[in-house]
């Protein structure tokens, strides 16, 4: 247990042993920065719970990730694996809205918590910016190393870890060396190094890690401007007017991140310029301040009022990048629940279009079914809640209790059941799009800092709204036209169990040319095809029903394999199309157990005929249809056991990036047959799993199984 039996006091506490457990890694790696992410039960979903080595509130934008988000512990977790970035320029080519809110110099890995049934999340580690770029195999063991102790650790557990809201954090002394080498007594070593300090013709000072500062110089509090006992305690940019801007903070956040010496200039009303040189390590930063020598400026520009803290510009930085991602209405509810409410402590969330005049419901939040159905359907000119206004005047509305809503809208409390909220009008160039209303259980008191970041993302949403609406309008038209050309139903086959799948690509709104098709041609024979269309647009869509078409007619009128996909190659050269198209063609003769099969360039089929005895159909192909209009087509012949599973599918299935198609085929065929006897739909949805784990595909894919039954159909 890492070293880990029992917290003071008692039985060891889970959260406790991973915290201490998260310390003892950082100090094993030589990292700067940890965190230990878990995912939550039952969501797709992961919870910062334990960090160490950064202030509390350079979390905020990453206490909630979705499993999918594109960042390096979700891929880490996804793909079960080590991901490391070695710098900056790596982590803005692999990960751009990481580098968004920490656009510093660092080195990070990532790897999965995988333990001996589950996963139970993710390790992230951060290197200073001296570290090389790239990971020792030595290092690497150590990462992999903790990972496993930590995995081990949450195995062995009483009890599962909490979930906080907040992550827990821990000190890490990472220099027991220095600090056991200081001469004793610490009181007058403490002294003399204080009178030191005051002697040097420089200010010094020191600040912890949250930017607090902890030790100040008679000279540098002159240099500043103030007095020693104003300071201390106080973060600069706070207690220092003329230090209020995001820059400064920024090069605070820049020293604790990347653990490298960094110096800059500000100027101190009227015409006094300060060198400050910064010094970090794990215990806090060293401020070196001298007058830097630079000339006054007669007409400095006036210094910006009310400036949003740095941390709440990055959180804004960091949702702002994830809603330019969101793709469908789905998904923009997912992230507004999932990330957005986290931020702002909130609990629930109405998102409203406008349609026709009203404002119709797509996505809600932590609101009982009878407060939707009561708020769905509103005039966009309500006047039952500050939605209506909102929407005119497209201005933001906060109400932080009830009583304070009721006495401008009487009925709007008891609707919602919420006692405050936040109404966001979502307008594109004057243009209602619909309205956010972001709710709490509690009330609360809306700062002006929450009040103008929410303002700023209800224009963010609005256009993400707009986006995903037109999307899914065009996904729904797209993917309906594809369904309607594949078959509603497969026939009914006397000795055969069939089941198949299609299943569109992940995004897009490109119809695909994937096809499947079963014939039941008498009552022991039947045929089966599947087919891909090159490219996605509606000429291929169109192309599929066309090649559909001919097959069942040279099918249905008795042509064997070669001659069905011969006679389909010459239509598709009559045609004249651009667009090339793959087949397999299998007819099966149920009575006397055999199939025929014949290939038009398409991915071979797999054959289980029991377990442990599954393998890759060779089916010698033949060229594309729409190719050659005089090529051949040779045709394989196979037995067919009774409770042999035939599967056919679409490249879509098996072309996975980065990885090899024959790995991803051996991969299909060790599954099928080790789940050959499952019922076909599951055994679908195993298969699409088993090259596909995060369900995102990137293509088309059609599925269709074929298992003949014990006993074959009589002949006649």
């Amino acid at each position: 247990m890492s070293g880990i039996d029992e917290a003071p006091g008692g039985p060891w506490s889970t959260d406790d042993a991973l915290t201490q457990g998260l310390a003892d890694t950082v100090r094993r790696t030589g990292a700067s920065i940890g965190a230990i992410y878990l995912v939550e039960e039952g969501e797709p979903a992961l919870r910062l719970v334990a960090m160490c080595g950064l202030p509390l509130e350079f979390s905020a934008p990453w206490r909630r990730l979705p499993l999918t988000a594109p960042v390096p512990v979700a891929d880490a977790i996804r793909e079960d694996r080590l991901v490391w970035v070695g710098g900056q320029e790596d982590m803005a080519r692999r990960y751009p809205r990481v580098t968004a809110v920490l656009p510093y110099r660092f080195s990070l890995a990532a790897i999965a918590l995988t333990g001996a049934r589950r996963c139970w999340g993710g390790l992230v580690l951060m290197w200073p910016a001296d570290h090389p770029r790239r990971a020792t195999p030595r290092e690497r063991s150590h990462i992999a190393g903790s990972a496993g102790r930590l995995a081990r650790l949450l195995d062995e557990a009483p009890r599962p870890p909490t979930l906080p809201d907040q992550p827990r954090t821990v000190s890490v002394d990472t220099e027991p060396a220095r600090r056991s080498a200081r001469t004793t007594p610490a009181a007058p070593t403490a002294l003399a190094a204080a009178d030191y300090a005051e002697r040097l013709p420089e200010g010094a000072a020191a600040l912890d890690l949250e930017g607090r500062i902890t030790f100040i110089t008679g000279t540098a509090a002159r240099l500043l401007g103030s007095s020693a006992d104003r300071l201390l305690g106080t973060r600069p940019w706070q207690s220092l007017p003329w230090l209020d801007n995001p820059v400064y903070e920024d090069h605070y956040r820049t020293a604790v991140i990347s653990r490298a010496p960094l110096s800059y200039d500000a100027l101190r009303p009227p015409d006094h310029w300060l060198t400050f040189q910064l010094y970090p390590d794990a215990s806090g930063i060293s401020v070196r301040i001298t007058p830097s020598g630079k000339q006054p400026v007669p007409h400095a520009a006036p210094r910006p009022t009310a400036v949003t803290a740095t941390g709440r510009l990055y959180q804004l930085v960091h949702l702002a990048a994830a809603l330019t991602e969101t793709v469908s209405v789905r998904d923009l509810v997912d992230l507004l629940a999932g990330q957005i409410l986290p931020a702002f402590r909130a609990q629930g969330l109405v998102l409203s279009v406008a349609d026709a005049g009203r404002l119709r419901i797509t996505g809600h939040y932590g609101y009982p079914a009878e407060a939707v159905e009561r708020l769905d359907g509103l005039p966009l000119d309500t006047g039952l809640t500050p939605v209506g206004h909102s929407l005119v005047t497209g201005t933001s509305a906060f109400f932080s209790g009830p009583e304070e809503l009721a006495r401008s809208y009487p009925r709007a409390p008891w609707m919602s059941g919420k006692e405050a909220w936040a109404f966001l009008p979502l307008v594109i160039t004057g243009r209602p799009v619909g309205c956010c209303v972001v709710s709490y259980d509690r009330p609360h008191v809306f700062t002006a800092d929450e009040r103008a970041v929410l303002t700023s993302l209800a224009g963010l949403i609005a256009q993400a709204l707009d986006r995903a609406r037109l999307y899914d309008a065009q996904h729904q038209l797209v993917h309906g036209l594809q369904e309607a050309l594949l078959p509603r139903a497969l026939p009914a086959v006397a000795g055969l169990d069939v089941a198949a799948r299609y299943l569109p690509a992940s995004h897009g709104i490109d119809v695909g040319g994937d096809f499947y098709d079963l014939l039941r041609l008498d009552g022991t024979t039947a045929a089966a095809v599947i087919g891909d269309v090159e490219g996605h647009s509606i000429a291929a869509a169109a192309l599929m029903g066309q090649v559909r078409t001919a097959i069942h007619a040279h099918a249905t009128a008795g042509g064997s394999p070669d001659q069905v996909l011969a006679r389909t190659n010459r239509l598709l050269s009559d045609l004249d199309s651009d667009l090339l198209v793959t087949c397999l063609y299998v007819h099966l003769d149920l009575a006397r157990r055999e199939v025929a099969l014949a290939s038009a360039g398409h991915v071979p089929p797999l054959l289980c005929r029991g377990l442990r005895r599954a393998e890759v159909l060779e089916v010698d192909p033949g060229p594309l249809l729409g190719i050659d209009v005089g090529a051949r087509y040779p045709v394989a012949r196979v037995p067919l056991d009774p409770g042999a599973v035939l599967a056919l599918y679409t490249d879509g299935l098996v072309e996975v990036p980065g990885n090899n198609i024959d790995h991803s085929t051996g991969e299909l065929v060790e599954y099928l047959a080790s789940a050959h006897d499952h019922d076909l739909e599951d055994l679908i949805e195993g298969l699409v799993h088993c090259t596909w784990p995060t369900g995102r595909h990137t293509d088309d894919i059609a599925v269709l199984l074929l298992r003949t039954l014990r006993e074959a159909p009589a002949p006649g």
